[in-house]
């Protein structure tokens, strides 16, 4: 099996039926998919407190667990991706508004 060591060895594929027979012989280094994985800077987070109804935190930490996620990971992203929806909403309202 042949290792991928870098991003730009990955070919265009023209169809699915390509792009599984290429991965049949091939595999992504270990190194370069850590090294892809974005690890935010703890200074770029503040921590807040938000108050739930304890029968809503249980629904949503049921929801994250069968999504194998964290809870506050899936709800930081269920914010981010309404903060895009509402900048799209109200003419590209940006992060440095």
């Amino acid at each position: 099996m042949k290792t991928i060591t870098d991003w730009n060895q990955l070919p265009e594929f023209e169809d699915d039926q390509q792009e599984y027979d290429f991965w049949l012989k091939h595999e992504i280094d270990a190194n370069l998919m850590h090294g892809s994985i974005h690890e935010p800077d703890s200074k770029e987070s503040t921590t807040i407190t938000l108050r739930f109804d304890p029968r809503m935190l249980s629904r949503i930490k049921r929801m994250a667990r069968s999504r194998y996620l964290n809870y506050q990971s899936m709800m930081k992203q269920w914010l981010s991706e309404r903060l895009e929806d509402e900048a799209g909403r109200n003419g590209g309202i940006s992060d440095a508004d």
